[in-house]
Formats: C-alpha cells, structure tokens, sequence
C-alpha cells in the first residue's frame, strides 16, 4: 500500500501520543525491554512533521523481540524485520495513514541507538535547523505525496549532514551509562538470605571506561549497594576517579546513588 506523505505544523499532543504507546510496546516487549525513546521529528518541540510517532527501543536481544512479533501483530504493526537497517527490526503501523514506525536495536548497538539521539536532540537544540528542516520537508511533501523514497531521497544530503553536526557535539555519556547499568539489572537469589540486582549502577571513570555493579542485599548489615560494587570493579581494573555515575532503580528509573 502506498504511504500517503503528508508534513504539519507541530502538535503538542505528539509527546502524549509517544506516552501512550509506550505503555504498550512495554507491556509486549517486558523485561527484554532496557530503555525507549521518543525519536524523530514528533519529537522535537516546534518542528513541523509527517503525524507519525517514531518510536526507539533499546533491548536485551534481538531474538526477544523476534519471539513477540505475533504480539506486536495484535497491535496493528507490520514486523519488517531488518528492512534495510542491519541490526535493527522495524515495525510499521496504519497503512497508507502511517501512524507510528518503531525502530528496535540491540542495547549496544550505540552506532544507532546514539546517532537518533543525537539527531533528535541537535535539532532540540537547533532553531535556525529547525526551520530549515522543516521548510525542506513540506516542499518534498507536496512534490513526492505519494513517493516515499522520492521524498527520502530529497531529504537526505540535509539529514546526513545535520547527523554529522549532531554527532560532533553531542556527549551520549548518560544514556550510555543507563543503557549499561539496565543490561546487568534483574533479580536474582542468591540463596534463601541472600538477593541481588534489583538495583544496578555504572561508573564512567577518567579513562572513559564503563564499570557495572549490581546490589547485593542480605538478612544481615554484609549487603553492598549498587554503586560501590560498580565503583569497587572501577578499583579491581586499576582505576580510581569517578567522572559519572547512575544508578538505577528497581522500577527502571534513575535515582540518587548512596
């Protein structure tokens, strides 16, 4: 079916849209899931835009998600696989009326899961690339309305190189961090007296090196927390100066270390 290639003005009900289908990716993707995100244009305040919410997930495996396409299915998207992305699965809904794409990758697959983000962010950033972008889009639009990779292919000398610029200056630091204290966060006993993992934390230390740690909880005062395991594998390898530090809670959100 040919996608229909309309460009408007920002709404601000985008944001709320992202939300709500968040909520549902979550509920089918569930522990595989580390972190998603709100990307593309719906996600930059006042850049005009196809209605479409383009959604990224960060998973444990791609295997995962794989397994839960039929689920996905019952929600009205088409599971595309790759489709031309390596590494990535792509999935499509409404048609014709394209409503939202999501764009899952693997947790450290940071080339792609760092490039959207910095793509989105630098035109957070960026007005007079805002409006560039934008007047660009809705000329392509009327030109190519029902040609895709006519509208694509104009599109892309600019996205390439507002990616270059978006990559140059932008950190990523804490996203990376997240990502790598969510991989190593899940519950585990260890005996009857004796959990851990439920709460996870990583250190980026001076030699731009990323150590993890998980708590360990016990029925006595011997546990340790999140953070000083992760600080304490930093010192096992040698090095001893913290530059950031996140940890996260049981309920997947950031939360002030100890």
């Amino acid at each position: 079916m040919t996608q229909h290639i309309t460009v408007t003005e920002y709404d601000p009900k985008w944001p709320l849209l992202y939300d709500k289908e968040r909520e549902k990716l979550i509920g089918v993707l569930k522990g595989n899931c580390l972190a998603m995100y709100h990307i593309g244009s719906t996600s930059v305040p006042g850049l005009a835009a196809k209605p479409i919410t383009d959604i990224m997930a960060a998973v444990k495996s791609l295997e995962g998600a794989d397994a839960a396409a039929a689920e996905f299915s019952r929600l009205g998207y088409e599971y595309c696989g790759e489709f031309g992305i390596k590494g990535r699965r792509y999935l499509r809904k409404g048609g014709a009326e394209r409503t939202h794409q999501v764009h899952i990758f693997q947790a450290d697959d940071w080339h792609n899961i760092g490039r959207h983000l910095a793509f989105r962010d630098y035109m957070r950033r960026h007005e007079a690339a805002r409006r560039e972008y934008a007047a660009l889009k809705i000329a392509l639009a009327r030109q190519f309305p029902y040609d895709i990779d006519g509208y694509c292919a104009g599109k892309e000398a600019f996205v390439r190189a507002a990616e270059a610029r978006a990559l140059a200056e932008f950190d990523g630091a804490w996203d990376k961090l997240y990502l790598a204290a969510r991989k190593v966060q899940y519950e585990r006993d260890l005996s009857p007296l004796i959990g851990a993992g439920s709460v996870s934390a990583a250190v980026l230390s001076a030699k731009g090196n990323i150590y993890t740690g998980v708590c360990i909880d016990t029925a006595c005062s011997l546990g340790m927390c999140a953070e000083r395991n992760a600080i304490a594998n930093m010192i096992t390898n040698g090095e001893s100066q913290i530059i950031k530090i996140v940890a996260v809670m049981p309920d997947g959100r950031a939360g002030m270390p100890c």
